[in-house]
């Protein structure tokens, strides 16, 4: 479908990593963009590692840094997939054919229907028509990967997806601002009430028993109430390393976006 034709991630998380896959699995250049410190939860499966360790594979795809758009160029012309970071004028130097904003914030950043010859945005906050082209439904349900082309996805509910019978209780935020510090590795078993990081210098506990979704990065900064660590109480070691199939999902309905723009211009 996309041939030479770039295309340009906004974020490199869990979702946007499977976008990114699927985009180039229909034949895109894919860059993804990131912060220069980003505080991805689901790091196994998260490009966003690349930052971090330098290279990061998900899937058997490996995403490698960059530091500038020129060196993202350069790596494209090499079949590698750059994760660059930070944006810096990615957009006026790469020139994407395709913009997909996923960085899950709920709310528009900034993307605009303008960046790009094709915008699509995921999830609340973003209105096909107005400040994108085409805009994919993130909330879990029905819904989940549905196409708009005119007006907006759902609006968030700040609840986790349920998962083995747990929404909020698998999942443990930060209480308040500093310094996270992880004990626990992703993949690991943890029982109910087993000490699994600290912020500040303070405990944070285990809600439930299960395995070790998604964690933070040890050193990064955090605020108030950011998800810190994620527990699966299916007990499944395996399922942390492999990409969700709500990602998934969300990756197909930005495919199905690009081929319902392609029907609208003929």
């Amino acid at each position: 479908m996309g041939g030479e034709l770039i295309a340009l991630v906004r974020g490199a998380g869990d979702v946007a990593t499977a976008v990114a896959l699927r985009l180039l699995a229909e034949g895109f250049s894919v860059v993804c963009t990131e912060l220069p410190r980003p505080t991805c939860l689901r790091r196994a499966v998260a490009f966003a590692e690349a930052v971090y360790e330098g290279e990061w594979e998900v899937e058997g795809v490996t995403g490698r840094l960059a530091h500038s758009p020129p060196v993202a160029r350069e790596l494209l012309s090499r079949d590698v997939l750059p994760i660059l970071a930070p944006e810096g004028e990615a957009l006026a130097l790469l020139q994407p054919g395709l913009l997909v904003d996923a960085r899950m914030a709920k709310r528009n950043l900034g993307t605009r229907r303008g960046e790009a010859p094709l915008v699509i945005g995921l999830g609340p906050g973003f209105t096909a028509g107005v400040d994108c082209h085409a805009a994919v439904e993130t909330l879990n349900g029905p819904d989940l990967g549905r196409v708009y082309l005119r007006g907006s996805p759902l609006p968030p509910t700040h609840e986790p997806c349920r998962i083995g019978g747990l929404s909020s209780g698998r999942v443990v935020r930060a209480p308040w601002a500093g310094v996270f510090l992880g004990f626990v590795r992703i993949g690991e078993q943890v029982e109910e009430g087993d000490l699994l990081a600290t912020v500040a210098g303070e405990p944070l506990f285990s809600s439930c028993s299960g395995v070790v979704r998604g964690i933070l990065r040890s050193g990064v900064e955090v605020r108030p109430g950011l998800k810190a660590v994620e527990i699966d109480p299916r007990g499944n070691s395996e399922i942390p390393f492999r990409v969700a199939e709500r990602a998934w999902r969300i990756a197909g309905g930005v495919v199905s976006a690009l081929e319902l723009l392609a029907e609208k211009e003929l």
